[in-house]
């Protein structure tokens, strides 16, 4: 477990970043209060997780938190605030896992305004640990939001990248890849609708990329489904929680999928 977190840190510390240009996504739609539930599967349909979701808006800034509770206990736990001024911009951002479910627990805030990323973890003997880094955030960090910024595009927009700042080695910087990949039907409230489909691809390049596939810490892609309209919501997400372990499929409460 050791030798797999310093590889990592390694290949996360030399992640293509410069390569790609940053791209701020422009506000269509204002977001409003929303109190949503969600259901988390794993790839056989068994419900392993009951998610809550709740939004709040203060003037200019939006508060969003993402909540999975496990049947075995583990919690997965992700407060974001933005703005979405012209453009949407990072406030914070706080992401917490532990439980059985997760094989590393995971403890990190990023506040974009001091650029400062902390890491907590715990040791064997149950003292906690804090670790602080400054960081050089590029404007188009979308850590907590990308869902939203796929509220705020076209379906049938170019690809586009946004950056992240992943949760290894104090924090390092990464680039996603966005791409729409059309439309699938799903049912609601006893009708069908469409959803765009997104696929959103960590870019790992070169010898990076190499590593990571060879001591099995290759992020899979993250799928995820949009309602489009007046009134756009995201549907569906399939993907690892925290980049790595299982996929899970959540869905929101209501909506079906199956054939």
């Amino acid at each position: 477990m050791e030798r797999s977190r310093i590889f990592v840190g390694a290949f996360f510390a030399i992640i293509l970043g410069s390569a790609a240009r940053a791209e701020q996504i422009s506000v269509t739609h204002i977001q409003s209060p929303m109190h949503r539930f969600m259901a988390a599967r794993l790839e056989d349909g068994k419900i392993i997780a009951n998610g809550e979701f709740t939004q709040v808006v203060k003037g200019d800034e939006v508060t969003m938190r993402m909540i999975y509770r496990f049947l075995d206990g583990s919690i997965d736990d992700e407060t974001t605030t933005y703005r979405q001024e012209g453009t949407f911009r990072l406030v914070r951002n706080h992401h917490a896992e532990k439980g059985p479910f997760f094989a590393k627990p995971v403890d990190f805030t990023v506040e974009a305004d001091t650029s400062i990323a902390t890491s907590r973890t715990t040791d064997r003997n149950g003292k906690v640990h804090v670790e602080s880094e400054h960081i050089h955030l590029s404007d188009d960090v979308a850590n907590g939001f990308v869902g939203t910024l796929l509220l705020n595009v076209p379906p049938n927009t170019a690809p586009f990248r946004v950056g992240m700042l992943a949760p290894f080695g104090g924090g390092r910087l990464i680039r996603l890849l966005i791409s729409p990949e059309g439309e699938q039907p799903f049912q609601t409230g006893g009708q069908t609708l469409k959803a765009t489909v997104f696929r959103i691809h960590p870019e790992l390049g070169g010898i990076v990329g190499v590593i990571a596939q060879l001591i099995g810490l290759q992020p899979k892609d993250v799928m995820v489904w949009v309602l489009e309209g007046e009134q756009p919501a995201v549907v569906r997400i399939i993907g690892q929680l925290g980049g790595y372990g299982p996929v899970v499929s959540s869905e929101l409460e209501g909506t079906s999928f199956r054939k």
